[in-house]
């Protein structure tokens, strides 16, 4: 059984969460902020390394929704739920997921939605554990596209 659960790490301004389920292993984040995110290192979240924004523009790129955050300041939380009003992108990634950046709904089907205002990664090989999200299964099975 996988573990589900979150971690998380605050500096006192942001609070970065950790979902180890999720992630896809893209490393977006460990090339975008090594200073804080070092899978060599335990814990391998050092949130003091860096500033708030820079943690704050790097896990908004994670593509499997593994990192998120929390503005701990209020005022910060309602600037950050304002949707961005850029258009959405979607990127075919070479043998992997399909890349989304800007608002989307996603609703599975039973009919639960989720919005997304940030990269996200959806399945494209069909194997995915975590569907219709990207998990990184494509990598183990050979997926050619």
């Amino acid at each position: 059984m996988e573990d589900k659960t979150a971690r998380e790490y605050t500096n006192g301004e942001i609070t970065v969460i950790w979902k180890q389920h999720k992630c896809i292993h893209s490393a977006v984040c460990v090339k975008r902020l090594p200073s804080v995110f070092n899978p060599a290192h335990r814990p391998w979240v050092v949130i003091e390394g860096s500033d708030t924004e820079s943690i704050r523009e790097t896990v908004e790129q994670c593509p499997s929704g593994a990192l998120t955050y929390r503005m701990n300041d209020e005022a910060a939380q309602q600037e950050n739920k304002t949707p961005s009003l850029h258009h959405t992108q979607i990127k075919v990634v070479p043998n992997g997921p399909l890349l989304i950046n800007g608002p989307a709904e996603i609703i599975d089907q039973h009919g639960n939605k989720e919005t997304k205002t940030t990269i996200f990664a959806l399945c494209r090989c069909g194997a995915s554990h975590n569907r219709p999200y990207c998990d990184g299964t494509h990598n183990f099975i050979g997926f050619k596209d």
